[in-house]
Parts: C-alpha cells; structure tokens; sequence
C-alpha cells in the first residue's frame, strides 16, 4: 500500500512526497480552508430494532435502536439514550423506517419523527387502514461534532391492542453518514 507523507516546519510550508510507483497517481484537494476528508474519517452508520416494542398510543415514543449493522466510528449510542451524536462537523444523510403494527383494529396513522438536541425537527406520516404502515423519513442535518445529536420516535393514533414498532433488520431501522465536512 503506498502512502502519502506530509512534512512541515515553522514557515507553515509543506512538502508532499509520494512514494516511488509505476504510472500516475492523482490526489486532487480543494481549493478551500478546512479539513480534507477522505473515506476513513467521514463516519457512517446502520442500527435496527432487534425485537418488536410496544408503542404507547398517541404518545411520541423513543425508538430503541438496539442492534449495529455497522457503526465506522462508534458514534451511536445503543445502550443508553438510543442517539446518535456525530464527532465530526458536518452535514450528514439521516435515514430512519418505522414498521407500525397493531394486534388489534388498525390505527388511523402512524408517524416517525427525528429530534435533534431534543426537539422535533422532520416528521413523516402515514395513513392506513392495515395493521401494518411504514412511514419513513430521509433528510440532511448539520452537526457541530460535538455537542448536537438525533433521535428518533414514533407515534400511533388510533387502533386497539398492542401497538408495536415492529423489530427486525428488515423493518425499523436507522442509518447515516456524513456527506461533506463543515
């Protein structure tokens, strides 16, 4: 594997040396301030809901997911606050599907929303007349990289008995990563 090595001293100049390679290699950076990112530093993430959970009816309930498809960076929290909170700057693409599902009569709707630091920021609803619904979001948010994080919820409105966001890897789950630094 070749590498690049970049050396500096106190006049602020640096010197590129690229390794000794047949044929030409290519390494373009942008004619702008800040941090250049490259795929090892630009964090991406997948979780599910391993198992079904009960939705409290007309109540925004916190999604708990639980189970990591994959997580490049550890920036998902799946134990405690079910968040995720990004360390790095930037905007990111946040996608999240809710499996509703009713034992009993159908609700009217099902909704899933995404909060950052708290409050909400993207809805999505679905009406059905099925047990069943999936109403998914996918959006671009801005995080500091420090302090700034998501979460997700879910709402149901109407139906009788258990109201479910329905679990497995096929159904209600999250994912993310990040497009572009600040």
């Amino acid at each position: 594997m070749s590498s690049i090595v970049i050396s500096g001293d106190t006049s602020g100049a640096i010197t590129l040396a690229a390794p000794s390679v047949a044929g030409t290699n290519t390494a373009t950076l942008p004619a702008a301030a800040g941090t250049v990112m490259v795929s090892g530093n630009m964090p991406a993430f997948s979780y599910y809901l391993s198992s079904s959970q009960n939705i409290t009816a007309a109540t925004w309930t916190k999604i708990t997911f639980n189970t990591k498809t994959f997580d490049t960076n550890n920036n998902f929290d799946s134990a405690t606050n079910y968040r995720f909170t990004p360390t790095v700057a930037g905007y990111y693409q946040i996608n999240v599907i809710y499996a509703s599902n009713s034992t009993g009569s159908n609700p009217i709707y099902s909704a899933v929303a995404i909060y950052k630091n708290g409050s909400a920021l993207n809805y999505a609803y679905q009406g059905t007349s099925a047990a069943f619904a999936c109403p998914s979001i996918s959006t671009i948010i801005y995080f500091n990289g420090s302090t700034d994080y998501v979460e997700f919820y879910a709402y149901m409105y109407g139906g009788t008995g258990t109201l479910q966001a329905y679990g497995g890897s096929l159904y209600t789950y999250v994912g993310g990563s990040m497009l572009r630094s600040a």
